[in-house]
């Protein structure tokens, strides 16, 4: 079951990364159309990098031909930004928007060592899952700091409740309990809390 939530969650994934670099490339081509110069500093950028790795491989006059291609690249960089801030266009615009920029929506990212680990967001769909299904989703409505005890009777009813004490007094006694459970969670000479009774009660 667990190997099925994740390749699910995979899949979700894969599809958002595969949307949003589909997205990107619709606004590359609507961009370039309308400003066709933004279209011919790109082509020429792509050609200096071709270039380069020609250079590279052959070693001729290589450290000569590097700084003039520098130099060429930052002044159509420089245009290319001027004409971005003309348009009042933000320079990530070209770029994929991932809804995760740690992993690019791949789920996973990677280190320094090249070591492969599960990104926050990945770990994130699968705690929902798991809160999902144990019926947890509302934690942050129903909590401690929402627990209103006025809601239960003030009343002692020994026949009712079989207890000497009402049942407000009972549950800010859970409560107590409870409350100092979690303040101790981390005691391992402390206790477990075991909860009984039918489903539903309180």
């Amino acid at each position: 079951m667990a190997n099925e939530i994740l390749n699910s969650l995979l899949k979700e994934f894969e599809k958002k990364k595969l949307q949003a670099e589909i997205s990107a490339d619709k606004r590359k081509e609507t961009l370039y159309k309308n400003v066709p110069k933004l279209a011919e500093i790109e082509e020429e950028l792509n050609s200096f990098a071709i270039n380069v790795a020609k250079n590279i491989l052959k070693k001729d006059n290589y450290e000569f031909e590097k700084k003039e291609l520098e130099e060429r690249v930052s002044l159509l960089k420089q245009e290319k930004e001027k004409i971005f801030a003309e348009l009042n266009i933000p320079s990530n615009y070209l770029k994929p928007h991932y809804e995760c920029n740690i992993c690019k929506d791949t789920g996973y990212v990677t280190d320094e060592n090249y070591k492969t680990s599960m990104c926050s967001c990945l770990k994130q769909k699968l705690l929902d899952y798991s809160f999902n299904k144990s019926n947890m989703s509302n934690l942050y409505k129903e909590n401690f700091s929402t627990f209103n005890p006025n809601i239960f009777s003030d009343e002692v009813d020994v026949a009712k409740y079989k207890s000497n004490i009402s049942p407000r007094k009972n549950i800010l006694n859970i409560r107590d309990k409870c409350m100092e459970f979690v303040n101790n969670f981390d005691n391992p000479n402390y206790k477990n809390l075991l909860f009984v009774g039918n489903t539903g009660l309180r």
